[in-house]
């Protein structure tokens, strides 16, 4: 067993068209470990098959790391990120990270940290908890992304966890799978740390067969802008499933289905602000729009 690469405090590393493969650790970063204080650069590089006992099976950064025109794929975490993991600043640019499996966070795990997100995927990971991305006391910034196909027991494609600050902009999140909460998205309660997440100009379609929340469950403070939720299935609440606050601006929730009930959005206690003024529309969900949502029809 062996990492194949480390960056230590002080080091400055830059990769380029590079394959880094086969490295397997006990602890944190089965290819790449960057320690507090180091700096990674990984241009036009792949980070593929490989395997921790600890956290991140492709990369763990505790330093600051930029990852651009790459792929982390195929790497495994028995704990946290198994394509990467991260508690310094993250920056992600027009990447891939697919295929990869952890206990949480399939994809990326962030805790107590900052990750910015642009372009790429983050496609196919699998997990327990949060199969594509993981937000754990963290702020993220998700942009122009494909979060598709990701599985998990609970929150399929995203988590916005602990007290985590989540914006996500021009964002397909679809085809996502989860069996308890939140198989698109998923926002955590005060329990946990009260989350917010912002959704503006995306689509959050044909995630399903979570029990609650099909394409959003929101525990937290949410708000949804000029954004599609289509298609998604759950047992209660297709398209939402709501226990705090969530606002919909110029937002369709269209074509979702309940197997028990509220089709478009289940209320379970908390507030839903339809804005209806705005173009808000609740409508063709099955077997009803909503539950227990004022001026929304039935």
């Amino acid at each position: 067993q062996f990492r194949i690469v480390t960056v230590g405090t002080g080091g400055d590393l830059t990769l380029n068209h590079l394959k880094i493969t086969g490295g397997q650790t006990d602890g944190d970063g089965g290819a790449i470990l960057v320690n507090p204080g180091g700096t990674l650069h990984l241009h036009h590089s792949t980070v593929t098959r490989n395997i921790t006992g600890g956290n991140g099976g492709g990369i763990a950064n505790n330093g600051t790391t930029r990852i651009k025109d790459s792929t982390i794929s195929r790497n495994t975490a028995a704990v946290q990120g198994g394509g990467i993991y991260s508690t310094g600043p993250l920056k992600i640019d027009k990447s891939h990270i697919d295929h990869n499996t952890a206990g949480r966070g399939g994809g990326v795990f962030s805790t107590d940290s900052t990750v910015a997100i642009k372009g790429g995927s983050i496609s196919d990971n699998q997990a327990g908890t949060g199969g594509g991305l993981f937000l754990s006391s963290s702020i993220g910034t998700v942009t122009g992304t494909r979060i598709t196909g990701n599985t998990a027991s609970s929150s399929g494609g995203v988590r916005a966890g602990v007290g985590s600050q989540l914006t996500m902009r021009h964002v397909s999140l679809a085809d996502n799978t989860a069996t308890s909460l939140g198989a698109g998205l998923s926002v955590s309660g005060s329990e946990e740390g009260e989350s917010t997440a912002v959704v503006e100009d995306s689509v959050i379609k044909n995630n399903m067969r979570a029990s609650s929340g099909g394409g959003v469950f929101n525990g937290g403070q949410t708000v949804l802008r000029r954004t599609k939720v289509i298609g998604n299935q759950a047992n209660r609440g297709g398209g939402i499933f709501n226990e705090e606050v969530i606002s919909l601006f110029a937002t369709k929730v269209v074509k979702n289905v309940a197997i028990a009930d509220g089709g478009g959005i289940f209320n379970a206690g908390g507030t839903v602000n339809l804005n209806t003024a705005t173009g808000t529309i609740v409508t063709k969900n099955r077997p009803n729009n909503c539950v227990d949502v004022p001026s929304c029809p039935g």
